[in-house]
């Protein structure tokens, strides 16, 4: 590795600050990573280089020395050999997980695992989902032990600092130019050792349960919607907080509404005479009730109706849709003598052929036959 300066390393003057030695650091190795040059030396070099000198600079007292004495202020080269723990976190949150950075500079160093989500489906009827519901659920899940309050132990006493990870949970190991820290075995992360299990729950500190919550559902929801529900998840096995819980939404088909987004849709079925000359119906509502609705004369079958504010609720509380009225008309299969003499009568008025006389007979009337 050539001997030169970590500013020159790095790219920044001798006054930068630390958010400039990190955008820095980070430019560099995203360029020069292992992965990304698989079999080149010279960028594996230019990584190392790299990370020496950020290694350096990063830390306040290294950098103050190396600004007076230069790499004789460190205790002579200081060569590559990996970070130590007080570096895991700094480089992780540099790099983020681009990589696989997130396992190898102390990913697992935030703290215990937190317990596992969980999710429950909850079919709603249109209706509910109109106006919002609270639903007593029973999940099933792995709740903290009581009687330990989630320790595992019988008692203060009966919690030792692991020996092997000196309580941090993880243990650091060399592979290549990288120190990687891992989960420590012994204790499973927890920093700690269980000298008396609880007879609860035999030293897990978690017991199978079940539990009853009330779901509040607001007024809009849709089909497919989640809601989250913050630390009703699983509880975690190594003393973090525990998981959530997802309740999923769905909402079935309604017999006689269709929905889209707030809007509700129905068919509204008139008589030929009705679509004809006009009339005043009644329309059904969601939930029971119903409206008049004024259909003009000369209503073409297709059209569509609007009763504004007859729909369902934003579920972002920012008004009701609408109440949308196909018409259909309605043709009869059966007519009586006086109902076919009417329409009869009706037809021959308008010039509408009908089955009495049809194309055929039109054609033998040009033709004279």
């Amino acid at each position: 590795m050539a001997d030169r300066d970590y500013y020159e390393v790095l790219g920044v003057d001798r006054q930068a600050p630390a958010e400039d030695l990190k955008k820095a650091y980070r430019k560099l190795a995203l360029k020069f990573h292992p992965d990304k040059n698989p079999g080149d030396k010279n960028a594996e070099e230019s990584f190392k280089e790299a990370a020496e000198a950020y290694a350096v600079l990063s830390d306040p007292d290294k950098r103050a020395r190396y600004d007076r004495f230069g790499k004789q202020g460190l205790g002579g080269q200081p060569g590559f050999h990996g970070f130590d723990d007080e570096a895991f976190a700094d480089f992780g949150d540099i790099l983020g997980n681009i990589f696989g950075f997130g396992s190898i500079f102390g990913g697992g160093r935030r703290g215990p695992q937190p317990g596992a989500d969980l999710r429950y489906d909850l079919e709603l009827t249109l209706e509910q989902a109109a106006t919002g519901v609270e639903s007593p659920i029973t999940i099933a899940k792995m709740d903290r032990c009581t009687a330990c309050g989630g320790t595992g132990a019988k008692g203060k006493d009966a919690v030792k600092t692991c020996e092997t990870c000196r309580g941090r949970g993880q243990v650091a190991f060399q592979q290549g130019f990288f120190t990687i820290a891992r989960t420590c075995g012994t204790c499973g992360g927890t920093g700690k050792r269980i000298v008396t299990p609880c007879p609860s729950c035999s030293g897990r500190g978690r017991v199978h349960a079940q539990k009853t919550i009330t779901v509040r559902v607001p007024a809009g929801v849709e089909d497919g919607m989640r809601l989250r529900i913050a630390g009703e998840g699983e509880a975690s096995a190594a003393g973090g907080l525990p998981g959530d819980l997802y309740v999923i939404l769905s909402v079935a088909e309604h017999e006689v509404f269709r929905r889209e987004g707030a809007n509700l849709h129905v068919d509204l079925s008139l008589s030929p005479a009705q679509a004809a000359l006009g009339a005043t119906v009644s329309v059904p509502l969601l939930g029971g009730g119903q409206e008049h609705l004024d259909i003009d004369a000369g209503t073409q079958p297709g059209a569509v109706l609007k009763l504004r504010g007859q729909g369902l609720p934003s579920v972002d509380r920012r008004g009701r849709g609408d109440l949308l009225v196909t018409v259909r008309v309605r043709v009869p299969r059966r007519l009586d003598a006086e109902q076919r003499a009417l329409y009869e009568k009706l037809a021959e008025l308008d010039g509408d052929e009908t089955s009495e006389r049809g194309l055929f007979d039109r054609v033998k009337d040009i033709f004279g036959s």
